[in-house]
């Protein structure tokens, strides 16, 4: 999963994005709306979390403009303005899901995998032949044999099962995968793409196409 954290107290926006990463998932900053903005159209998040009072660009305008840019993205506010009228304008706006602050991180993260899971291709389950993929529990096995994966290897498992037999290219998986400090000229993708590879055991699961990058035929 890859999250977009929209927020003008870098410390706060920082930390949000460290505890993330840590949660095995790819977090940005971004500590203005229109950098934001910016950011959110140019790439593509899982979920984009968005405070309210923003310099620059307001929150409210940047959640506005995503939903009418109809981007595949849900939206969380995350925000100090906690009354009910706060929350109905910002659910009226588009966001997908409403916090205040202060909040528990542990509820934030069960709400941004919430999130993530309406999407129609993230089903709960995933099943590919005997390979299960829970992403509620964040589990995999493959043949009812428990599989342990690096946060990494599970992220690039899952955005092959989300293709559902498409092809992946390297750079999509950078970019889905890891975050914007990802260095592109690396062979990290490779790398651990050969991990996850030795890891789900023969038959091989993970095609190649050469040129072109990955997929789960």
């Amino acid at each position: 999963m890859r999250v977009l954290i929209v927020e003008d107290q870098p410390t706060l926006a920082d930390d949000i994005a460290d505890g993330l990463r840590d949660q095995g998932m790819a977090a940005d900053v971004a500590y203005d709306g229109a950098t934001g903005l910016d950011k959110a159209l140019m790439n593509h998040y899982d979920v984009v979390i968005v405070d309210r009072d923003l310099p620059r660009i307001h929150g409210d305008a940047v959640c506005a403009a995503l939903v009418g840019a109809a981007t595949q993205a849900r939206i969380l506010m995350l925000t100090a303005a906690g009354t009910i009228t706060d929350r109905v304008d910002g659910l009226n706006l588009g966001a997908d899901d409403y916090l205040t602050k202060p909040f528990a991180f542990a509820e934030l993260v069960a709400r941004l995998r919430a999130l993530a899971r309406r999407s129609p291709a993230s089903p709960p389950v995933a099943v590919k032949g005997d390979l299960v993929f829970d992403r509620a529990r964040r589990r995999v096995s493959r043949g009812g044999r428990p599989v342990a994966l690096t946060r990494k290897e599970m992220g690039i498992l899952e955005v092959l099962l989300a293709a559902d037999g498409a092809v992946v290219s390297a750079e999509e998986l950078l970019e889905r995968v890891w975050d914007e400090n990802a260095d592109p000229f690396t062979h990290t993708v490779t790398v651990t793409v050969a991990r996850l590879r030795r890891k789900l055991g023969s038959p091989d699961l993970i095609e190649t196409v050469i040129g072109s990058g990955y997929r789960l035929p």
